[in-house]
């Protein structure tokens, strides 16, 4: 694991300096993270990048190196620098797990600790959780957009970075993808790395017949040409039908497929299957490729195409139609000498950027007939909801829109992942991720997976918070 704890922005440093020096350096803060919209208008996002987080926090430490360099900027204390040198990492923190979904204006990471620890790690956690959560919650509408059939990440190459493209198709198959083209991710988490040929394969040999033969005999088992490098109707399907019936009919095999990458792939996919059928290739697959997104996808299933899986790039590992993931980290609670817990909040005229106090956890609750989420309520950490007993939930700020809920169980979302700087979570394996998100998803009604103007989740605030948050607001108001 790579070392990045200088991975941060200046003022953190700065702003550490500052409370090592006031005597801060000790006093004990709560930061949450959270985000304000969902990706491209979309009903929830999915937690992703929970490891990398947990093993950022593991490596924390300050090498000599960083020391000297900290130093050289003629800005910060001795003692500040000699706090930095004996630095260990002695937070609580929280998080919901990866694989589950999440919504606007609920904690979905809490850090306790020391000021300095706490704010210090701010950049790198929103820099881990917000990439893969963006990716996860992309691909997730795109696999959905797919109806079942395979979708295969394959934007590496147009990855923005080493990290996006070997994390990002971590993320991408957490939300749903089939496998990746990038073979480092398979070695790191065993996330299937999948893909055929490109089309200088195809143009390194004579002919196109030529290529397809090559590649038939080295892969026999496994043989998917790519048919559009020249004319895929009157060229490509035809040299790999001849492929088919020369080189592995006689072995005993059966093709894997064709790749489209160019073209009105959704023509070209009825024209492809009818062909296919016709010279026996009923179980051959038809795989599309070239600038995909969900929207592309679900209109090409509209019009009829006839594909069985999707390779989708760019669109995908740069989440090209919403670009950023919002998700932001804010001070909530300053816990006093004596213990007790002072919520703090941060005040906008934007409605949306006032944060909501306190240390907390978030509840969900389940209807017991349908194990459909009903909502989510974010309460005081130390409260806990009866489950035996009918609850109300409101719109907190719209708080005459109020339900009774009954005949319902109750999951807590936050748990807990450091202890004194101590890891005590086991991260679960990318496949297991997989398969809870998964099952997660199933627990969302169908109206909140639309693409557009999806039916709101509501995120609501137990009585207690609420007032505490009310009563923040006013004394602020009244002081001004």
């Amino acid at each position: 694991m790579d070392n990045y704890t200088m991975l941060t922005d200046f003022y953190e440093i700065t702003m550490a300096n500052g409370f090592f020096n006031e005597g801060y350096k000790d006093r004990t803060v709560y930061f949450d993270m959270f985000f304000r919209s969902t990706p491209d208008g979309g009903g929830f996002a999915i937690m992703a990048g929970v490891e990398q987080a947990i093993e950022y926090l593991k490596n924390l430490h300050f090498t000599q190196e960083d020391i000297d360099f900290l130093r050289s900027k003629n800005m910060f204390s001795d003692g500040f620098l000699e706090y930095l040198s004996n630095f260990k990492f002695v937070c609580d923190v929280w998080a919901i797990p990866e694989g589950t979904p999440i919504f606007p204006g609920e904690p979905i990471l809490t850090v306790k600790g020391p000021a300095i620890q706490a704010q210090f790690v701010e950049t790198m956690l929103l820099l881990t959780i917000n990439f893969q959560t963006l990716i996860a919650t992309k691909s997730n509408r795109i696999a959905r957009a797919a109806e079942g059939r395979a979708v295969m990440e394959f934007g590496a190459r147009r990855a923005q970075g080493v990290y996006a493209a070997t994390y990002g198709a971590r993320a991408a198959y957490i939300g749903g993808v089939a496998g990746t083209s990038n073979v480092l991710t398979d070695q790191k988490f065993s996330v299937p790395a999948l893909g055929t040929m490109a089309h200088s394969w195809v143009q390194m040999f004579d002919t196109e017949y030529e290529a397809f033969c090559a590649y038939a005999r080295n892969y026999p088992d496994d043989t998917t040409l790519l048919i559009d490098t020249y004319n895929v109707l009157k060229s490509g399907l035809p040299n790999a039908i001849k492929t088919f019936d020369e080189v592995l009919k006689p072995l005993g095999k059966r093709p894997n497929g064709v790749r489209i990458d160019s073209g009105d792939i959704t023509y070209l996919s009825k024209k492809c299957r009818r062909i296919l059928d016709e010279a026996g290739y009923q179980d051959c697959k038809i795989v599309a490729s070239n600038s995909l997104d969900e929207y592309i996808i679900r209109d090409m299933l509209v019009q009829g195409a006839r594909i069985d899986l999707f390779g989708v790039g760019e669109r995908l590992i740069t989440s090209k139609s919403n670009p950023v993931m919002g998700g932001v980290y804010k001070l909530v609670a300053v816990e006093r000498e004596d213990g007790t817990i002072e919520p703090k909040i941060k005040i906008s005229e934007n409605v949306a950027k006032i944060t909501t106090p306190c240390f907390k956890q978030v509840y969900r609750l389940f209807d017991k007939d349908t194990n459909k989420a009903i909502a989510d309520v974010v309460t005081l950490h130390d409260e806990e909801i009866d489950a035996n007993k009918p609850h109300i939930l409101f719109d907190p700020e719209y708080t005459w829109k109020r339900k009774q809920v009954r005949n319902f169980y109750v999951r807590p979302l936050l748990e807990q992942i450091f202890k004194n700087g101590e890891c005590v979570y086991k991260s679960p394996s990318v496949k297991e991720i997989r398969t809870y998100c998964d099952a997660q998803l199933n627990t969302l009604w169908e109206e909140l997976k639309r693409f557009e103007n999806p039916h709101k989740y509501y995120v609501d605030l137990s009585e207690k918070l609420w007032q505490i948050k009310n009563d923040l607001l006013r004394s602020v108001s009244t002081d001004g």
